[in-house]
């Protein structure tokens, strides 16, 4: 499956922005998507998490809970993260992930995942 992340941008702090997340074919419920992050001169790290399911596993890192809500479309095979409250420290390339031999312990390690888009780039300044 090919993956493309798109909606990333130059916002300001405390305001909203929405990625999305286009998957080329259609993820049965074994599925699971996440956005990642990497800031500069960091590691890539988890934002968030859901499984393609009707009943889904969503996940979030602690520093996006309460900011951050993913979501998804299965007519469309599309998924978003609606980012809201943004600080500058989320400042980052966004980069959309998917794999269909996850267990919960692994939904959050990068290195599990198989499939990723090219990333997005999120700016958000003070």
């Amino acid at each position: 499956v090919q993956l493309q992340a798109s909606g990333g941008g130059l916002v300001q702090a405390g305001d909203s922005l929405r990625l999305s997340c286009a998957a080329s074919k259609r993820s049965s419920s074994r599925w699971i998507m996440g956005w990642f992050r990497q800031a500069p001169g960091k590691e890539r790290e988890f934002v968030a998490a859901i499984g393609w399911s009707s009943l889904a596993t969503i996940r979030y890192a602690d520093s996006v809970k309460g900011r951050f809500t993913i979501s998804k479309d299965n007519t469309k095979n599309m998924m978003f993260l609606q980012m809201t409250r943004l600080k500058p420290e989320d400042t980052a390339v966004y980069y959309c992930a998917a794999d269909r031999h996850l267990i919960l312990s692994q939904i959050e390690d990068d290195h599990e995942y198989d499939y990723w888009g090219q990333g997005t780039q999120v700016t958000v300044s003070s």
